[in-house]
């Protein structure tokens, strides 16, 4: 591969797959959505994207990329993955990239939470966001409220119910059916819950969305 050359290749059907589902789940959240996609070693990526609920969402696929770092269309990289062939990421979009994004070590695991007590919290947050919401969406009172405290030793973490929307939104959890429902999650699935002084993650199965604590996402660059 020819050093700095804005190409990506997934030459792994089921990992083409695995990425065509982020970025699908993506553009129905923001049609007008950007990926930035981050290597991570030899054969790994981070593809990232911001959801409507300032918060983050992330897969790690395997893939090769031609540059370390580069914010792209969604829709370009999701039309070149049907292909199987390298696809040209053209002209960088890093300026439609708003907020930095968090570290990728320094995690500390607080708990696991049962996947199936999520899907029910964003359930009766869908419930109120219909009663109590207008055309602008949830109201912020809802989206910025505690739901969840998760505790461990001295760390104690709040999950805002905006992460949770995120979470089910992206469809990070596996069940059965078309949809996320809490009477389809296996009882054993789980949540992990990590944290950094500053920033909540929430690992489920098939990815991850992470949000700055106390806040929204940073104006300043990583």
């Amino acid at each position: 591969m020819i050093a700095e050359q804005r190409v990506l290749h997934v030459s792994d059907p089921a990992e083409r797959e695995n990425l065509a589902t982020f970025l699908t789940r993506a553009i129905r959240l923001d049609d007008a959505a950007v990926v930035r996609l981050r290597r991570r070693g030899e054969r790994h990526i981070f593809a990232w994207v911001i959801t409507g609920f300032e918060a983050l969402a992330a897969r790690t696929v395997i893939a090769e990329l031609g540059v370390d770092d580069v914010t792209v269309g969604a829709d370009l990289v999701l039309a070149g993955l049907s292909s199987g062939s390298p696809i040209d990421l053209g002209y960088s979009m890093d300026s439609a990239w708003r907020g930095a994004l968090p570290p990728t070590e320094g995690f500390a695991h607080i708990d696991d939470v049962p996947a199936r007590t999520l899907v029910e919290l964003a359930e009766r947050g869908a419930q109120l966001a219909k009663e109590h919401g207008s055309s602008h969406g949830p109201p912020a009172s809802l989206l910025d409220q505690t739901v969840l405290t998760v505790s461990a030793d001295q760390i104690s973490v709040e999950v805002p119910m905006r992460v949770v929307f995120a979470l089910t939104a992206m469809d990070f959890i596996p069940h059965s059916g078309d949809k996320a429902e809490a009477r389809r999650i296996p009882p054993t699935e789980i949540v992990r819950v990590r944290a950094t002084n500053t920033w909540l993650r929430l690992d489920a199965r098939y990815g991850s969305v992470a949000r700055r604590r106390g806040g929204g996402i940073s104006l300043f660059p990583s």
